[in-house]
Order: structure tokens, then C-alpha cells, then sequence
């Protein structure tokens, strides 16, 4: 069985990740996805609502499972015994990023395969940013997120 991580904050998750989850499943029998805790940002949604975001996005495909994880990805690419690792690309800032997060993780665990998916056209301009910067402005956002993700923020209060 072939399995693969795509991890990220996701605050919240977008279509371009739904999309990019999509893709994976056409590619592996299982795609676990990480809700990871960046010490760096500061998160409007907590895990646990990002978790339950993409839990609802996915709540009928059975090869997707969806969990927090806070610590360093070769950890659990070594928990889930498999070294493919998707990232998502929607440009050349994120192709710099993430090559220099490849090379770094690289030296943690020789073993690593890591899998850029291109973001489709039409999705290029979605970011997690774009979406907050919505809701903070008071401004739509609905063709940006799943619908499922769009309802939870919803109850929030945030529509």
C-alpha cells in the first residue's frame, strides 16, 4: 500500500489544498494529512478546527485520514512508514521554499521523497492569507474554500 503525508497549517484549508489531496488520490492508496502546529504564525482557527475543516472536506473518502501533529515531518513520515511527502506549489516563492525545506529535512532522513504538485491555474492566486484577509475585511471568500470548510467557518461567526 502506497501512503504519502501532505502537511501544512491550513488555516484555513483552500481549495488549492483540496485539490492537491485530490491529486494525491489518484496517486496513493492513502493520504494522511497533518494539521501542523508553526510556532511561527499566528493561527486564526485552532487545530482542532482545522482538523474538523478538513475532516468534513473528506468526511466520505476513506483513504484520507487527518490528524495534528506537532513536531518535525521526518518524524512522521517515520511513523506512518512512508517516505513520500507532498507539497503543494503555487509559484517560484513557494518553489524556493520548499526546495530549502527539502534540503533540510533531507539531511534528517536520507529516505525522503519529496513530491511537488503544481496548483492549477485557476487556483494560483488561493492562499490560507487570502482567505483570513477576507474574513478580517468583511469581503467573500466562499470560492476560495471547500463548502464544507466555508459552513464550519460559518458557525463561527465569521461569514
Amino acid at each position: 500500500m502506497k501512503k504519502c503525508v501532505f502537511a501544512g497549517t491550513f488555516d484555513p484549508f483552500t481549495v488549492g489544498h483540496e485539490d492537491t489531496v485530490k491529486k494525491c488520490l489518484a496517486l496513493f492508496d492513502e493520504v494522511v494529512i497533518a494539521v501542523a502546529e508553526n510556532k511561527q504564525k499566528q493561527c486564526m482557527f485552532s487545530a482542532r478546527e482545522r482538523e474538523e475543516m478538513i475532516s468534513a472536506v473528506f468526511a466520505g473518502e476513506k483513504r484520507v485520514r487527518v490528524l495534528c501533529w506537532d513536531g518535525v515531518i521526518v518524524d512522521l513520515l517515520k511513523r506512518e512508514k512512508t517516505p513520500f511527502y507532498v507539497r503543494g506549489i503555487r509559484n517560484t516563492v513557494d518553489f524556493e521554499y520548499e526546495n530549502a525545506d527539502f534540503y533540510a529535512s533531507r539531511d534528517l532522513d536520507a529516505g525522503l521523497i519529496t513530491l511537488y504538485i503544481p496548483a492549477e491555474q485557476q487556483h494560483l492566486h488561493v492562499s490560507s492569507t487570502l482567505v483570513k484577509n477576507c474574513i478580517a475585511f468583511g469581503k467573500p471568500y466562499r470560492e476560495y474554500v471547500p463548502a464544507a470548510v466555508y459552513a464550519l467557518i460559518g458557525k463561527r461567526g465569521e461569514v
